[in-house]
């Protein structure tokens, strides 16, 4: 009898607590477990760039570029080769390499920049005709990267920086027009270095220009290993050949060229713009 009083009574006061509760509180069942998905715009994407020694480590905007401009929601992938010209880097297989890691899962965007020029020029084994040849060879590249489910983004040739009488010589003009004509045929994304930074060199100067070289005017070549700590004796596996050319880069020629790169891209390829970091312009080093 006991017990059963006992049972009533609690009874009693849970629903004289359940009486006192709020109707919201009575009425709303328990929220099912909500299953958490990463928002779409930290979805991870890829730029892989392509092209000569002037986009390459060790002479090229490149490595400045992946380092600097790039936030950690893009992989950035340099595969440019030096001394490649259009259709030598297919022919030594450099862009089917490529191609493979477009096609790599994972990514929501996977964008190719493409520039060549300077090699494809006349005058070398690798070479190619500019009327035909090379216009082909930057169709193709655009076909081959939109099979592979990728953007391919033409990227005009860097300028080089030789002066005659206080102008600029645009050498590679021809070579960039080929490329606007291709991305105009093509539907292709289109960021004009070259016109960017023949401007840009063309209103700093010579001797400013030259500074961006990856050593100072009247320097050789150079193919020495650096001297040996005296902690640890270190024999590198690849000895950088620098030398002063008006072509190639360094340090801050790298990185003036990659801030301007940035920028571009980030008016050309809008869908880029929150994954590149955008600095302003680097004043040109004083001549």
């Amino acid at each position: 009898m006991q017990t059963i009083m006992k049972h009533l009574r609690l009874a009693g006061l849970l629903a004289l607590a359940t009486a006192h509760m709020p109707a919201s509180a009575q009425d709303t069942p328990s929220p099912a477990p909500v299953a958490r998905e990463f928002p779409r715009d930290i979805t991870p994407s890829k730029i892989i760039l392509v092209g000569d020694s002037t986009t390459a480590v060790i002479g090229g905007w490149g490595p400045s570029f992946c380092a600097r401009h790039v936030t950690s929601f893009a992989a950035c992938l340099n595969l440019a080769r030096g001394g490649r010209s259009s259709r030598t880097y297919m022919q030594e297989r450099s862009w089917e390499l490529a191609l493979h890691e477009a096609q790599v899962p994972g990514y929501g965007h996977v964008w190719v920049l493409i520039q060549f020029g300077h090699n494809d020029q006349p005058g070398k084994t690798r070479s190619t005709e500019l009327a035909e040849e090379f216009p082909g060879y930057i169709r193709r590249y655009v076909e081959d990267t939109r099979r592979a489910g990728a953007i391919p983004v033409l990227v005009t040739p860097l300028t080089r920086r030789m002066f005659t009488n206080g102008q600029l010589v645009n050498d590679l003009e021809p070579w960039a027009e080929a490329v606007r004509r291709v991305a105009a045929e093509t539907g292709a994304l289109l960021v004009d270095l070259n016109a960017e930074s023949s401007g840009a060199v063309q209103a700093m100067g010579e001797a400013a220009a030259d500074r961006f070289a990856q050593l100072p005017p009247g320097s050789q070549a150079t193919g020495q290993a650096p001297a040996a700590t005296t902690e640890v004796n270190v024999v590198p596996t690849a000895i950088p050949r620098l030398s002063f050319d008006r072509t190639h880069l360094g340090t801050d020629g790298a990185d003036y060229f990659a801030a301007m790169m940035a920028r571009l891209l980030a008016g050309s390829v809008p869908d880029m713009r929150g994954l590149l970091v955008l600095q302003p312009d680097p004043a040109p080093p004083a001549p």
